[in-house]
């Protein structure tokens, strides 16, 4: 069992895509009743764990720390302040391990928020989400778009992956009902509970 607790956050096209062929967030996904919710569960977050992508297309706003999954650095660095940015680290998973990084940057019991990518996703399902906001835009689809999880790719169902991993389906909220937008919590099983 981890010390934090890891949330994942994310919106998807009916054929499972969190993002279009080239990587980036398409305008059929953005709703702003979901980009609320999402807002709202990162600012109570302890700190955001993003891939380098997210994190070069969505700048940090000065109250948050966030972690950036990166190759790009060796090992964990700082990095340097600039002017209305909130604290940013870069690590290098290959180098130091997720969970090292993580434990260096929140104390026991505190939250980390994960708005993805795909890898970001993917690392943290191995770790063990505690809970994942699946939202789920009705009527989107993105041909060859990026799916949320790698092995959505041979046709798993997003909703499988967090099963095969020990969550489960524990609330549903109708966003925005008509966008069509509904999103679905889903929590770590206790055992014997």
């Amino acid at each position: 069992m981890l010390p934090y607790r890891l949330t994942g956050y994310a919106i998807i096209s009916d054929d499972d895509c969190i993002a279009d062929a080239d990587g980036n967030m398409p305008t059929v996904l953005m709703n702003e009743a979901d980009w609320r919710y999402f807002q709202a569960g990162l600012d109570r977050a302890a700190l955001v764990l993003i891939g380098r992508h997210g994190h070069e297309a969505h700048p940090n706003p000065p109250h948050r720390r966030r972690l950036v999954l990166t190759s790009t650095v060796e090992g964990f660095v700082r990095d340097p302040a600039e002017q209305g940015v909130g604290e940013v680290y870069r690590v290098n998973p290959a180098v130091v391990p997720l969970a090292e990084a993580l434990a260096r940057l929140v104390r026991p019991g505190a939250e980390v928020a994960v708005p993805g990518g795909r890898l970001v996703f993917d690392a943290c399902l191995e770790l063990g989400f505690d809970a994942f906001h699946l939202a789920r835009k009705r009527g989107a689809r993105l041909k060859n778009g990026v799916k949320i999880f790698t092995t959505c790719q041979i046709g798993t169902r997003p909703e499988t992956v967090l099963a095969d991993h020990g969550l489960a389906p524990a609330e549903t909220i109708a966003l925005d009902p008509v966008a069509r937008v509904d999103l679905v919590v889903h929590r770590r099983l206790v055992a014997g509970g």
